[in-house]
């Protein structure tokens, strides 16, 4: 029987400060490396959609055009999961989950080709999750060339550290970042103590690198907030009564969505080379159905919406409510075809589609804008995330100095949500019987020290 290791005593030995500075130092190249992938996925974006269609004589982009980059996404990325090892990351109708282990460095190259090919060629997917990944993956990797024999526990906080600088400036702070990690992954004792220094070092650092390449290149970064918003004065009432409101009814549509996604990828699985372009192709469709039916760009229900997200609040009053509540079933479903067969993130499509639905009820009563924009961004994350308190943060955290006031409408919808979810989330199936231990006596095994290696 072991006893586990004592976190105080872990946190003074040089082995632990020689980590923090491993992870200080790896943190500088997994931020450029994810700065510089993003920075790909925005030029590739820009190419695709816009460039070329210039370049073909078209003027703009036609109706028709996202036909060709989503049947072409859903072959590109089909052939990855098939023949490249590690089936291009993990499939994002399974939920956001971290701490699952990173990537091995076979795995890494069709993590990027995957992720690379959902982002850029219009995909209804963020870059979080794959940039987690790769983030978990490089440090993995930069471990094994230090120390080939590094202990697992050594490794698997370095490849944390990884996640954390990869996305240290996505969601606008390096602690939003850092603190979806640590929901996400469950950790909590002393192990998210011993997790979390590095983690935060790599964090603050990659934060610096993705400052720094900005100025560098002009590249530009992605800034959470969305200035000059109208005034958001006390809570009501009825606002109170909206959150409720709006908790349940993000439930049955975020729960449709992943029932969606869920029912779409048994049959896909089985033929992917064939299937995957067709859920590409119903993307597509979607996106040209919106564009024809409103006059707006097909850019609205393609793509994560993260760029859209602040344009679209900004200038929500030139959308009609049939536009909004269009937009609200296209890219839903779109979103839902997404991450049946596809590899990305759901964090921001779940903030674009929250926002999209709180933009709709506030031609209501008692429903002001703001509130209903940070109310429908909370209860949607906490459906598709299923991370009640990152949730809370990303919605404030959006609206600037106006989310400190909305913020107790914002836990009660986050809180509806998040319960009702879990009621109408299907039962987990029974864990099997363990099996009787074999009946001859085999020595104990002692682990060694968690970041040593060395028996104690």
């Amino acid at each position: 029987m072991t006893t586990p290791p004592d976190p105080l005593a872990v946190l003074r030995s040089r082995s632990y400060i020689g980590l923090l500075v491993l992870a200080t130092i790896i943190g500088m190249p997994v931020a450029a490396a994810a700065y510089f992938f993003l920075a790909a996925v925005h030029w590739l974006q820009g190419w695709i959609f816009t460039d070329i269609p210039k370049g073909l004589g078209f003027g703009s982009e036609p109706l028709w055009w996202p036909i060709l980059p989503l049947t072409l996404a859903g072959l590109l990325v089909a052939l990855t999961i098939k023949y490249l090892p590690g089936t291009g990351g993990r499939s994002p109708a399974d939920g956001f989950k971290a701490g699952e282990g990173a990537p091995s460095p076979i795995e890494l190259p069709g993590v990027i080709l995957a992720a690379l090919t959902t982002l850029s060629l219009g995909v209804v997917l963020g870059p979080e999750a794959p940039l987690i990944a790769i983030g978990g993956g490089l440090g993995l990797c930069a471990v094994r060339l230090v120390k080939r024999d590094a202990p697992a526990r050594a490794s698997a906080m370095v490849a944390a550290a990884g996640s954390f600088a990869a996305i240290s400036a996505l969601l606008g702070s390096p602690l939003l970042g850092a603190f979806l990690l640590m929901e996400a992954s469950g950790l909590g004792g002393a192990m998210l103590e011993l997790v979390l220094i590095p983690g935060l070092l790599a964090a603050g650092v990659g934060f610096l690198i993705f400052v720094g390449l900005d100025h560098a290149t002009g590249l530009g970064t992605f800034s959470l907030a969305i200035p000059n918003l109208p005034h958001v004065g006390s809570p009501t009432l009825a606002e109170f009564g909206w959150a409720i409101a709006i908790g349940l009814l993000a439930t049955l549509f975020g729960s449709g969505i992943r029932w969606l996604a869920l029912a779409i990828r048994p049959w896909v699985e089985p033929r992917m080379v064939l299937a995957t372009p067709v859920v590409g192709l119903a993307i597509a469709g979607l996106a040209i159905a919106f564009a024809a039916g409103t006059g707006k760009g097909t850019g609205e229900v393609l793509f994560d919406g993260q760029e859209a997200l602040g344009p679209f609040i900004t200038h929500s009053a030139s959308y009609t409510v049939g536009a909004v509540l269009l937009l609200l079933a296209c890219k839903g479903l779109a979103y839902g075809a997404s991450l049946s067969s596809f590899r990305g993130g759901p964090v921001f499509p779940s903030m674009f589609l929250g926002a999209a639905g709180g933009i709709a009820l506030s031609h209501l009563p008692g429903l002001p804008l703001v509130p209903g924009v940070a109310m429908g961004i909370g209860a949607m994350c906490a459906v598709m995330l299923r991370l009640p308190m990152t949730s809370v943060l990303l919605a404030t955290l959006l609206l600037s100095s106006d989310g400190l006031a909305v913020m107790p409408e914002v836990i009660v919808a986050v809180a509806v949500a998040y319960v009702a979810a879990a009621w109408l989330a299907p039962a987990p199936a029974p864990a099997p019987a363990p099996k009787a231990p074999p009946a001859a006596t085999e020595p104990v095994q002692v682990p060694g020290h968690p970041l040593t290696g060395q028996e104690g």
